[in-house]
């Protein structure tokens, strides 16, 4: 099988967990190269997310690797095993890859968490609120390359609006409610599919008041995806530099602790459903 190219962020996942299962082993790659008939630059690929990697493959890894965590095993097992073609690729060579890759994400997390500040969340943006963000961010789009990024956005929404949704909490700034990144119009019927997704039980959505003392997360925003075992958890965040994945068990922490401390900041649910209502009066 030829090398990807353009590896996906849960192709790169797979390799990296299979690498830190070798480290922890003490083995060099080609050492585990020679175990298995293959080469250290075959081995180096398949750890990059570069090649593919079967079921078995990494079973036996594991088994030279003494690795004796079965669930662990098992769920990068099924990574590797699953070669499903999601709605997202249909938009491969359309959007930057990592639009892709956020929306695979979302698909396979066991949960989902997001802390924003600045603007409400993708997955509860409707469609003129989104187009209004994209031709702001990149005002100098043709139309035929904003509408796939509007409608990518929208189709993103089927992971909390399908047949098995997966649970989802957002805690928003109240300065994002507020923004009006079009009209008043957009953002009045943008505050009330919040509350159409709350009442319907897709999300459950905590607002952090503008007048909260003691909030200093202004730069907080981040999504937590949760994993089929914790250590397989993801976080991302925006940066300047486009969006970053994060695995590092280090890191993870650090975004659980930083999601429990804006919780600490932000309304109750109820609260908050009442606080976005008045909102919409309010606008």
């Amino acid at each position: 099988m030829a090398p990807r190219s353009h590896p996906t962020a849960r192709q790169v996942r797979l390799g990296a967990e299979l690498r830190k299962l070798r480290e922890a082993a003490g083995l060099k790659a080609r050492e585990v190269a020679a175990l298995l008939n293959s080469t250290s630059a075959q081995m180096s690929h398949v750890e990059a997310g570069i090649a593919a990697v079967s079921a078995e493959r990494i079973r036996r890894l594991a088994a030279h690797y003494a690795c004796t965590d079965e669930a662990l095993i098992d769920a990068l097992a099924a990574m590797a095993g699953d070669r499903t073609r999601g709605w997202w690729d249909e938009y491969r060579g359309v959007l930057p890859q990592v639009n892709l890759d956020v929306a695979e994400a979302e698909h396979h997390a066991a949960f989902l968490r997001e802390v924003v500040i600045t603007h409400v969340p993708g997955l509860l943006q409707t469609s003129d609120y989104a187009r209004a963000v994209f031709r702001y961010m990149r005002p100098e789009l043709p139309e035929s390359e904003l509408a796939p990024r509007v409608e990518h956005r929208m189709r993103r929404r089927a992971v909390i609006e399908g047949d098995n949704p997966t649970p989802y909490e957002t805690i928003i700034h109240e300065f994002a409610l507020r923004i009006r990144v079009a009209d008043r119009q957009t953002s009045i019927s943008q505050l009330r599919r919040i509350l159409a997704e709350i009442e319907q039980g897709h999300a459950t959505v905590r607002v952090i008041p503008t007048d909260q003392d003691g909030f200093a997360g202004a730069g907080a925003s981040m999504m937590y995806l949760g994993g089929p075992l914790p250590q397989l958890d993801t976080g991302f965040r925006d940066t300047p530099g486009g969006t970053m994945f994060i695995d590092a068990e280090a890191q993870l922490r650090r975004l659980r602790t930083l999601f429990r401390k804006v919780e600490k900041a932000s309304l109750e649910p109820t609260a908050s459903r009442d606080f976005i209502h008045h909102l919409t009066k309010e606008l």
